[in-house]
């Protein structure tokens, strides 16, 4: 039988109060992914970077599953969270794409 671990954490007060996100830019390498999370507000000429997360691609996948986990206890308690009737192919883009970031990926 497997033994559940427990993780004692402690939270600082400024990192408590968090930081608001409405934009997340993901890239990969072959051994890290990189989630900057942004906020674009009206009037502002582009999205502020708040913070950069670097991890493996084992604990993106992680990630991804906690938050499907968690997306769906959300849902099965509140309802189905709407994405303004875009289609769900057309969530997500790539950088390279984008003529500032260029076929290379983003540049940092």
């Amino acid at each position: 039988m497997e033994e559940k671990k427990e993780i004692s954490l402690e939270i600082k007060p400024e990192i408590a109060k968090g930081t608001y996100s409405n934009l997340a830019i993901i890239t990969h390498s072959h051994s890290e992914f990189i989630i900057d999370f942004a906020t674009m507000l009206p009037g502002l000429p582009k999205p502020d970077i708040g913070n950069r997360i670097i991890m493996t691609p084992e604990h993106a996948k992680r990630l991804l599953n906690a938050l499907m986990d968690n997306v769906t206890k959300y849902e099965n308690q509140f309802g189905l969270i709407s994405l303004g009737g875009q289609p769900q192919q057309d969530n997500t883009f790539n950088l390279g794409d984008l003529p500032q970031f260029g076929p290379g990926g983003a540049k940092s």
